[in-house]
């Protein structure tokens, strides 16, 4: 599980293209979230290694002291190696005399600097080029250029790069309006388009970058550090101590914040800044920054959006820590009921024996809802673990036909000769109940309403909306449809319960869980921001699991009905008839009793 929490952590202000500054959160927030990332992501115990002969490795020092003099040096340029120390163009900030460890310093007390310039960028970064930022830190009065023997030392000089740069993908789906051929797209995009392809990597860049040193002093030893801290303590090959660890702090960076680099910029806004950064809060950005365990299907299959990923970032700015706590946790408790609601949706099913007080056109309604939404989502080419999560719930409804029909193989009459025809037949205990009549009629007062709607969405897709083409425009009406109107077909299943003045034949317990996540659901469409249509969503499952509740409460237990076990509520209440009394059993004369008549022997020896 990986948690978007980790920058929460960086103890500055993180400020934001266009001049706005994000509050850096408190620290209940970053222990909840300590504690929740560490609940969730506890990598393998380190193994002791060993030297070349046999002995244990020792524990190494942080060749930085506490409270060493450094020098920092900051260059960009265009190539991922970097030896042009003397393009004094390249030098893009130099801060001398800063403290190692130092907390106190800086401009706001907090140990703290930032530095502001314009970075010119060429040609070639202009056309989708990478630009690289080479940052050294030095012991005071060392400098990083190698080439400088009396000035450069090995172990007095620490150094790290990246690309500061952002290759991100931009789609563009050729859309028309259907009946006049005509689309409101940028021309310019339907023009790249046509020359790129419909997915062009665009470089991209953001105007603000953290530098943390963090301030450890731990013994690490090689081979031991626990994963992913071992991605960035660097160890020296002879003198077997490490580094200092640098870490580039980008997190908070919004992606609506990125824009794309083109010909038409010449300099690029970039806003550095320095700050230490304490052990614990670096093992949580470091264990944030680790790639997703779904990565193994690769980038394009599993991808969170740019607006999905901003949304998270800005609920735990802005949400109070109380509430985010909260969330937390009833996040982790909606998972659980969803696989309860999962479990107890597939154990009614499998044990039902009759099918009366249930709706069968509902259970096919859904299949048909199921099989929308995927067409829907492989045209729209969502995430690959979306696609297989409904894809699995569209074979669960096609699973529950089986237990609600009689379907058989018919082997005489083959579709075109060759394969067997699939007949459906109603189940007994389905036509002979009134279920039947009740649920026919039911669908059938739906589809006055459901067919005018659907109609009239339609004309309005097709009128004001664009789209790819037909085929595209069936899905995207429908899948639209249903996402507004999906909650009518639940009302069918309140018209049989209403004629049949009952709800025993209800699964109670699927239907719990499902309402209790749907609160939940309400919770979140009211933390995080989404839209409006999707928070009115939640409000009508509620409503429609309140009348439910109200049916319950109406229409009384009744204890003659037999449930889908076979067993009524009499049985289990009303207790057995007690056995009528056996007669006494016949009593036999004894031999010699008071008033009772000799046997024969007796009389003989007489």
């Amino acid at each position: 599980v990986q948690l978007p929490f980790p920058s929460l952590l960086s103890g500055r202000s993180t400020l934001r293209a266009g001049g706005g500054t994000a509050s850096p959160p408190s620290s209940r927030r970053i222990f909840i979230i300590w504690a929740i990332s560490s609940w969730f992501r506890r990598g393998p115990a380190p193994q002791e290694q060993s030297s070349a002969g046999g002995t244990p490795r020792a524990p190494s020092r942080n060749l930085f002291p506490k409270d060493t003099l450094m020098d920092l040096y900051v260059y960009i340029s265009e190539h991922e190696h970097f030896t042009d120390f003397n393009v004094s163009s390249a030098l893009f900030w130099q801060k001398r005399d800063l403290v190692y460890g130092d907390w106190t310093s800086g401009e706001n007390a907090d140990g703290c600097y930032e530095h502001y310039g314009e970075v010119d960028i060429s040609q070639s970064v202009q056309q989708n080029g990478s630009i690289y930022i080479h940052v050294y830190f030095t012991k005071s009065g060392f400098h990083p250029d190698p080439r400088q023997k009396n000035l450069y030392r090995r172990l007095a000089t620490v150094h790290t790069s990246r690309m500061i740069n952002k290759y991100k993908r931009r789609r563009f789906q050729k859309t028309k309006n259907l009946l006049t051929g005509e689309t409101e797209a940028d021309p310019e995009m339907i023009k790249r388009a046509e020359d790129y392809g419909p997915v062009e990597v665009i470089s991209h860049w953001h105007p603000n970058l953290t530098i943390n040193m963090v301030d450890d002093h731990t013994p690490w030893v090689k081979g031991s550090v626990p994963p992913p801290l071992d991605q960035y303590v660097k160890f020296d090959a002879i003198s077997g101590d490490y580094y200092p660890i640098l870490y580039f702090n980008d997190y908070w960076n919004l992606q609506k914040d990125y824009f794309p680099i083109n010909e038409t910029l010449q300099r690029l806004p970039f806003r550095l800044s320095f700050c230490p950064l304490s052990l614990w809060r670096w093992q949580l950005y470091a264990a944030q920054s680790t790639k997703s365990p779904w990565n193994f299907l690769g980038e394009d299959l599993y991808e969170q959006s740019d607006e999905e990923q901003d949304s998270v970032k800005v609920a735990l700015l802005e949400t109070n820590p109380y509430l985010l706590a909260l969330t937390i946790i009833v996040s982790i408790v909606h998972s659980i009921f969803e696989f309860l609601a999962f479990k107890n949706d597939i154990q009614f099913w499998n044990s039902r024996q009759s099918l009366e007080g249930l709706s069968v056109r509902s259970v096919f309604f859904g299949v048909f809802q199921s099989l929308v939404v995927l067409l829907y989502i492989l045209d729209n080419e969502t995430n690959f673990v979306v696609q297989v999560s409904v894809f699995i719930g569209l074979l669960i409804d096609l699973w529950k036909i089986t237990k609600v029909m009689d379907v058989r193989l018919d082997r005489e009459n083959k579709v075109a000769g060759m394969f067997p025809r699939v007949t459906f037949k109603d189940k007994s205990t389905y036509v002979e109940s009134s279920t039947k009549v009740y649920d026919d009629m039911a669908f059938r007062y739906l589809s006055w309403i459901l067919f005018p709607l659907l109609g009239c969405y339609a004309v309005y897709s097709l009128l004001y909306l664009e789209h790819k083409g037909w085929y595209s425009w069936v899905l995207s009406m429908l899948y639209g449809f249903l996402l507004t109107f999906g909650f009518i077909t639940m009302t069918p299943q309140l018209f049989i319960n209403y004629k049949l003045k009952s709800v025993a034949h209800l699964p109670w317990r699927m239907l719990t869980y499902k309402a209790l996540n749907t609160f939940i659901d309400d919770l979140f469409a009211f933390v995080i921001k989404m839209p409006m249509m999707y928070r009115i969503g939640c409000l009508r499952d509620d409503v429609v699991f309140f009348i439910y509740l109200y049916q319950r409460w109406i229409y009384r237990v009744d204890l003659t009905r037999i449930n889908e076990f076979g067993v009524s509520g009499e049985d289990q209440v009303s207790p057995r008839p007690p056995l009528p009394p056996s007669p006494p059993p016949p009593l036999l004369p004894l031999a010699g009793s008071l008033g009772g008549e000799k046997a024969p022997e007796d009389k003989k020896k007489d």
